[in-house]
């Protein structure tokens, strides 16, 4: 692992800090919000977009959005170690999270890994600047845990050369709020498993597109239902290769679970671990064997994160890309997350108000295990693919 900075990695770091401090007005307070970047808690949820298209919109016109994309899709042709530098001043300042995540962070890495220049002209610009928000059409009812079984289906139009998808998928991010959405179909009749897979763009405006809010236990509603219904979809919004969707759409997971969160959340999280020992130290908490073990297990937890967030970096700066170390990120980030929550509500005791930052972050993160691939899913990645253990048996 090479642990320094170039001179010119210094200076951008500078840059990045100078612009950060100088426009945003932070949205936690840092004695007693407990909001991890990842889900925000929203009276008005519209509201809440609208305000969140505004600030992408005003850090994309400075360049801060999508920085490693080539320029002329709005980025700046970042490296990989400024790109992990910029996610970590950027949670370090308190800014909100981009509206756009899901376009930024999935939808822009697979079109610019498997999508044709006029795919990437016409889209990545209004992904950078929230002009179109994108979502994830990947899980279903009985496809979550193992996406390759989905049954949503792509069926050939004779009349225009494109599809015609017919399905329903689950747990869609800000569906309700989004324009378009990566969506994963079986496009060959009789296939199972990832064969026969193909990846499409969904339009989310398009007639026979349906969509639900699904209420979560923190009383929000950021997940849908999408049910899909004979919806057009062009030729020209077929990504990759027919029949390959499962490649592709396993460039969408790597970055989902492996190359923009990791260093993004190991800042938030020693936010929330300084918290945490400034209010145990405060209350006397830090007294309690139980407690002061949690923090030290949380501690430990984002050593490890930010070490491997290191070798990462290294292996990134070399020109090497994600792989399914990614869900050794996802898995540790799930538990870590986890455990850091249940130690936030020993540290409050049971003095503590029924309903608080805190309390709802200890709800939220019984998603952290089920999103963007569940636990269970990591490890049989990380027994298969990196330890080399035999295959589990699939029906």
């Amino acid at each position: 692992m090479d642990l320094s900075l170039t001179e010119t990695e210094q200076r951008f770091a500078h840059d990045v800090r100078a612009w950060l401090e100088a426009n945003v007005v932070p949205t936690r307070d840092a004695d007693s919000d407990a909001d991890s970047g990842i889900s925000e808690h929203v009276d008005d949820l519209v509201e809440t977009i609208g305000r969140g298209r505004a600030w992408q919109s005003k850090l994309a016109g400075a360049g801060w959005v999508g920085i490693n994309w080539p320029e002329e899709y709005g980025g700046r042709g970042a490296s990989p170690v400024e790109v992990a530098i910029f996610n970590a001043e950027y949670a370090r300042s308190g800014a909100p999270q981009l509206v756009n995540r899901v376009g930024i962070n999935l939808a822009g890495p697979t079109l610019l890994a498997h999508g044709t220049p006029e795919q990437c002209r016409r889209w990545l610009p209004a992904i950078v600047s929230a002009e179109e928000i994108w979502c994830q059409l990947f899980s279903e009812p009985g496809a979550g845990s193992d996406l390759s079984g989905l049954v949503t289906r792509a069926e050939p139009d004779p009349g225009t050369g494109g599809w015609r998808v017919s399905g329903q998928k689950v747990w869609t991010s800000y569906a309700q709020f989004a324009r378009y959405g990566l969506c994963l179909a079986r496009t060959e009749p009789g296939t199972t498993g990832p064969r026969g897979l193909s990846l499409v763009v969904v339009d989310m405006e398009a007639a026979g597109v349906e969509i639900r809010p699904l209420v979560q236990i923190t009383g929000e509603a950021e997940f849908n239902e999408v049910f899909l219904e004979d919806v057009a979809v062009p030729a020209g919004h077929l990504v990759g290769p027919a029949g390959q969707g499962w490649t592709v759409a396993s460039t969408t997971l790597a970055h989902e679970r492996g190359t923009n969160f990791p260093f993004k959340e190991e800042v938030v999280h020693e936010g929330y671990l300084a918290r945490l020992f400034t209010l145990a130290a405060r209350n006397g908490a830090l007294d309690d064997p139980d407690v002061s073990d949690a923090l030290v297990d949380a501690y430990v937890s984002l050593v490890v994160l930010r070490t491997h967030n290191w070798r990462t970096l290294s292996k990134l700066a070399r020109g090497g890309e994600p792989g399914p170390e990614s869900s050794w990120v996802k898995l540790t980030w799930s538990d870590m997350t986890q455990q850091m929550s249940e130690a936030a509500l020993a540290v409050e005791g049971p003095a503590s108000g029924l309903w608080g930052p805190w309390q709802r972050q200890w709800l939220w993160s019984k998603a952290a295990s089920i999103a963007g691939g569940t636990s269970e899913v990591q490890r049989n990645v990380i027994g298969e693919r990196i330890l080399g253990l035999p295959r589990e048996q699939r029906r």
